[in-house]
């Protein structure tokens, strides 16, 4: 199997419309208490035999020292396509001289935190009711996530590129 990793283009919108639809119930992701369109930023898409596999979304934040990734979903059965999106996630963040780089995920979501920490990601903070704080903008928010587990609060995980922290 052929997996290719590449940039976000325009053709691949309708795509990730959809997964961003199908795991978080809307193109609006919210991550600490801030609003982002998965389908307006920068990120890599992951083709496996050509075919849509996965994309990831990456926000620069304001001073260029960091970037947040937003996004990652992998909707093919190979293996090591969310590995490969996080490892382009982690160069562009290099390429664009960002020390650091971090995501959230919520409490509900323990799959994701075992595969971050199996890549070497560390856990920064918990952002305690962050989540209900989002609902009050966002009242559709889901109160139960995986697990029927009450989805509250967020988890940051980060990276950092110059070995000190």
């Amino acid at each position: 199997m052929t997996i290719v990793i590449r940039p976000i283009e325009p053709r691949d919108m309708a795509e990730i419309r959809t997964e961003s639809i199908k795991h978080w119930g809307s193109t609006e992701i919210w991550s600490l208490g801030r609003l982002h369109h998965a389908d307006r930023l920068s990120g890599f898409v992951a083709e496996a035999n050509g075919a849509f596999a996965g994309f990831i979304t990456i926000h620069p934040d304001a001073g260029g020292w960091q970037c947040e990734v937003i996004t990652l979903s992998s909707r093919g059965t190979e293996p090591g396509i969310g590995s490969r999106l996080l490892a382009a996630a982690e160069g562009y963040a290099v390429e664009r001289g960002c020390r650091r780089i971090f995501l959230t995920t919520t409490n509900d979501n323990t799959h994701a935190m075992r595969f971050y920490q199996r890549r070497g990601w560390r856990f920064a903070h918990l952002h305690r009711g962050i989540v209900d704080r989002v609902r009050m903008i966002k009242p559709e928010y889901p109160k139960l996530g995986i697990d029927d587990i009450p989805i509250r609060d967020e988890i940051e995980f980060d990276r950092w590129f110059d070995d000190t922290v």
